[in-house]
């Protein structure tokens, strides 16, 4: 694919930051923190904490949990929407160097669908329930950096999602009035 000339800027920027940072992971404690959380990072984390919701906060707790399904689903349509239309390889397809220390779930990596669930569930749930902002924000933040130290996104596909994420969680909330 061809790519406008500040984007291959951008790429070559970051490539370094990548091989970095998958260097890193691939030191036993740290790749099975990061592979832990990318894992959980898949749904499974989240599913959790929206059916905890329910059993621990009834009615109360099946809002919020619809309301991160809604938004999870918005999400979910919005990333794959931009990784077809932006068509971005991965760091681990664009240097041998780098590997994907994990299997990654799609072909392309921007943006991380990983991190723009991970921050538009936790803002969502966030407004719900803000005493789980000490479990909540730091696994989010784990899960952005898994993707670059896992080998599977550059830094600016993090930042995006990450953007997007709040910019999608914030839309959500100010729809239901939250």
């Amino acid at each position: 694919m061809k790519f406008s000339t500040s984007t291959r800027q951008m790429i070559e920027r970051e490539h370094g930051w990548c091989l970095v940072a998958n260097a890193w992971g691939r030191h036993r404690r740290v790749h099975r923190y990061f592979a832990t959380v990318s894992r959980l990072g898949d749904g499974v984390f989240w599913y959790g904490l929206m059916a905890l919701s329910v059993l621990i906060d009834g009615y109360a707790g099946l809002l919020a949990s619809t309301h991160m399904a809604a938004t999870g689903l918005a999400a979910l349509i919005l990333y794959t929407v931009l990784k077809r239309w932006t068509r971005r390889p991965r760091p681990c397809a664009r240097d041998r160097r780098i590997q994907a220390l994990v299997p990654p779930l799609d072909e392309f990596s921007f943006p991380s669908g990983h991190t723009l669930h991970a921050v538009a569930f936790t803002i969502v749930a966030l407004a719900y329930y803000p005493a789980l902002s000490w479990v909540l924000v730091p696994f989010a933040a784990s899960v952005a950096v898994s993707r670059v130290v896992l080998g599977l996104h550059y830094p600016s596909d993090v930042l995006a999602a990450t953007a997007v994420g709040t910019v999608l969680a914030g839309l959500s909330l100010h729809l239901i009035g939250g």
